[in-house]
Formats: structure tokens, sequence, C-alpha cells
């Protein structure tokens, strides 16, 4: 053996050991470790979309909003009280007073007219109903003939009711229950929906971060690998097309790196805005693994939606408010009539306390008609229009909870089957990289084409993406199956948010 020929041996070996560790990095265990990084899992990056980012605020305002208008339907079955008064009612000016005789005189007026009244009102759904109560207390002072009255109503109790009418509180009390009980639940979706979103956000960084690994990694290898081929080359042992192809290959290796840098910030950018993280550190995202003990059955995603999804409260509701429709156009109809009666005591006196002394007695009781005697139809078509559109809802409703179900059957599926294709793709990436490390050895001996070594490159790189394009599936089923169905599966619970 010449001395050329064993200086290249050693050298081979050298740059073997260098290179050994490189070409089976499994890229699973990557760190980046940095004072200024903040490092993420997809749980914890979960949590911060929930907590800050701009969907978490928006879905938390009109959760509040809906329970204001929660609020102000439960005000409407309670007693309300209300104070009225002018005070004062200052007057002084000239008015026109038709005389006797038909003409007009101008009188002055210098007046205080000040009043007082508390009033009391009681809805009752049943009926549809109002029970009302009164006092009121009135003082009026002529400052030009000095002269002061009283007029009081000690206290007056009414009741109004509507006859063969459309009773919104009743109907009230069947549909507003329903739309809080959705709102609470959306406001739910609303946070796992977030979920489904940020994850996207996670993978792009995380696919990014790989991207930008491998093209280090490649432009590493492809220097080392040119270095080699160059002593060959001086050795006679390889073609001038080679060494070009190696060059080509470290340029492009170069370019790879610049384009992988550009999207990882574009993708760290794209999340920090998306999830609200403040703050200028670096984001490097953590590769979750694949849950596969988790087993998810058709039947019990399906149990779980009917029971804590929106949409199954809204199928409810749409049904309710076609009914109440129709109800309402035929309360409309024909004869409408409200009974109103009261009873009270009434006074006036010279002086405060006398109008409170022996009180008269008040009633009043009357009966108001509204009879459509030629209307042209309209009534009818109303509530033929509100009894159409009730069997439109109904249909609407039926196909809904078909799409309903097959959306989760579809997602069910398509889970198991991310679950199955998460191992296949874990042996096609240990494979490929096994064949990767493999065929540089053998080209760093001599024994493989730079056109072979290629070809095992491009399939170890694409193995992994394939890795990370089935994890990204995998997870993404999970975040929509717990969206669909509102329940945590690893927990085995409901999902609330207090």
């Amino acid at each position: 053996m010449n001395c050329k020929a064993y200086g290249l041996i050693l050298f081979v070996v050298h740059l073997f050991c260098m290179t050994e560790n490189v070409a089976g990095v499994n890229f699973i265990n990557i760190q980046i470790i940095k004072s200024d990084t903040l490092k993420l899992t997809l749980y914890e990056l979960v949590l911060q979309a929930k907590a800050n980012s701009i969907a978490a605020k928006q879905a938390l305002t009109i959760k509040e909003t809906n329970y204001w208008k929660w609020r102000t339907y439960k005000s409407n079955y309670h007693p309300q009280l209300a104070l009225t008064g002018i005070l004062p009612g200052y007057n002084r000016t000239y008015a026109q007073v038709l005389q006797p005789n038909g003409t007009v005189a101008f009188q002055p007026i210098h007046n205080d007219n000040s009043s007082l009244k508390l009033d009391f009102s009681q809805s009752i759904a049943v009926t549809g109903g109002t029970i009302y109560g009164t006092t009121e207390l009135q003082r009026f002072n002529d400052f030009d003939r000095s002269n002061v009255l009283y007029n009081a109503i000690p206290y007056g109790l009414g009741y109004t009711q509507p006859l063969m009418q459309f009773n919104s509180l009743k109907w009230d009390k069947k549909i507003e229950p329903l739309k809080y009980n959705e709102s609470q639940q959306g406001y739910i979706e609303s946070q796992e929906k977030i979920a489904v979103s940020v994850t996207d956000y996670f993978f792009d960084l995380l696919l990014s971060q790989v991207n930008l690994h491998l093209a280090e990694m490649n432009l590493s290898n492809t220097g080392k690998i040119l270095k080699i081929a160059n002593t060959k080359f001086e050795l006679g042992k390889i073609a001038t097309n080679e060494i070009l192809q190696l060059q080509l290959e470290e340029v492009n290796a170069k370019k790879a790196v610049g384009a992988a840098k550009r999207d990882m910030e574009i993708a760290s950018l794209n999340l920090r805005s998306y999830s609200g993280i403040e703050g200028d550190e670096r984001i490097v995202v953590i590769m979750p693994e694949a849950v596969h003990d988790i087993d998810i059955s058709i039947d019990r995603v399906l149990t779980e939606a009917v029971e804590n999804r929106s949409d199954a409260i809204a199928f409810v509701r749409r049904i309710a408010e076609a009914r109440r429709d129709v109800a309402k156009a035929k309360g409309e109809n024909g004869l409408v009539a409200t009974l109103k009666a009261n009873l009270g005591f009434s006074n006036a006196a010279t002086h405060l306390w006398d109008v409170y002394r022996s009180p008269k007695t008040q009633q009043s009781i009357e009966l108001q008609l509204s009879i459509p005697v030629l209307d042209w139809g309209r009534s009818k078509s109303r509530t033929k229009t509100a009894e159409a559109n009730q069997q439109l809802v109904s249909y609407e409703v039926e196909q809904d909870k078909q799409i309903f179900k097959q959306q989760i059957v579809t997602q069910v599926t398509l889970f198991n089957m991310m679950k199955e294709q998460m191992v296949l793709t874990a042996q096609a990436d240990r494979i490929a990289s096994e064949k990767y490390k493999i065929a540089n050895e053998r080209y760093i001996l001599g024994n493989l084409s730079i056109t072979d070594l290629s070809i095992a490159f491009e399939a170890s790189d694409r193995a992994k993406r394939d890795y990370i394009t089935a994890l990204r599936d995998f997870w993404g089923a999970y975040y929509q199956l717990r969206y669909l169905s509102l329940y945590d599966f690893e927990k085995n619970q409901k999902i609330s948010y207090k």
C-alpha cells in the first residue's frame, strides 16, 4: 500500500467518525437551548391561546353579552318598581283661554304643578296579564292667587289581561333558556375551535424548524462529503462531473437553509400573533408524541355531542321558535281583546294630610276590542306562511342532524386512520434514516454513486416531513373531535370553562 492510499484511508476514517452521528441524528430529539428562547409544548400553546388570543377575548365578550341578555330576560318575570315625578313643575306664561262668548283672552299663568308617582307591576307568564299598583301625590300652587291644592291616589290596584292574544312571556320561558344554554356551550366550542386553529400554527412552526434543521444538517454533510470527493478527485478516483454535482448540492443546501430560516420567522410571527404571545423571545415548539392508548368510538362521540354541543340545543330551539311564530300569527288574527280593571282611592284637599283622610273610592273596567271586518285574506296568509315555515324548519333540522352525525362519523374514522398512519410513517422514517446512514457510509468508502446518495438523502428528508405531516393530521383530528363532542378523551370528562 502506498503512502497516498494509506493517507486517504486515514482521512476517510476520520471524516466518517465526524459524520456518523450527524447522518444518524434522530431529529425528533432536537432541542435548541438559548437563554432568550421560549420553548412550548402543544398543550402549553393551546392553553396560552385560549387565555390570551384575540379570538379568546372575543369569545369571552360574546359570552358576557349573552349572560346579560339572559339577565334581561329573567327580569321580565320579576316585580318592577319605578318612581317618576315632576319636581318642580314651575310655569310662568300667558295661555290662550276661550271665553263663553266665543272670544279669546290671554290669561297670565304663574304656578308650580309638581307630582310624584310610585308604580309597581308584576307580569304573569301563565296568562300573559299584568298586575300593577300605584300611589301618587300632586301639589298645585297658584302663585297669583296664593292658592295651594293637593291631589292624591293613596293606593290603587289594577289588572290588564289580553284575551285570545299571543303570549310572548309563555313562549320566552320555553325559548330563552335554550338560547342561554346554547350560548354557554357555544363559548366552550369557541375555546375548542381556538385549539384547532392554534394546532395548525404550532405545526407550521414545527415543520419550519425541522426543515431548518434538515437543511443545516444537509449543508454540513454535503460540505464534508465534498472534502472527501476532492481528495478522491486528486487521486483520480472520481470524475469532474461528480465534483460539480456535489458543489451544486452544496449551493442548493445553502439556499435551502436561507429559505427555511425565512419560513421559520414567518411561522413564528403568525403563531405569536394568533396566540397572543408577547415579548421578543425566540419561540421553539417541542414535538408532541401521538397518543396511541386513546380509544374513541363513533357511538361515544355521538352521545357526548348530542349532550354537549350547542348545535343539538339549537335543533330544539329552532323547532320551538317555528312553533312560536305559528302561535303568534294565529294570536294576531281575528278578535283581539284586552280587559283592564282597577280599584283604588283618590282625594283632593287644600292641606297635605287631608288628602289621606276619608279618600273616595275609584273603580274602572274596560274591554278593548279589535275585530277585522275585511282584510282580504291577510290573517289567513300570515298563518299559512308561519305554518309552511314551521314545516320547512322541521325539514332543515332533520337534514342538519344528518350532517351533524355524518361529520362526527367521518372525523372519528379519520382519527382512527391517523393513529394507524402514525405507526407506519414512524417506521418509514426510521427505515429511511437508516438507509441514508448506510448510503453515506458506502459513498465514503467508494461503493455508491453520488446519484444514489442523493436519492437516499431525499427519501430520508421526505420521510421525516411525512412523519410531521402525519403527526399534524393526528393532533388536528384529535382537537377536532374535542370540538365536535366537547369531551376530553384523555381525562374522560366533559369539557367546561367556569
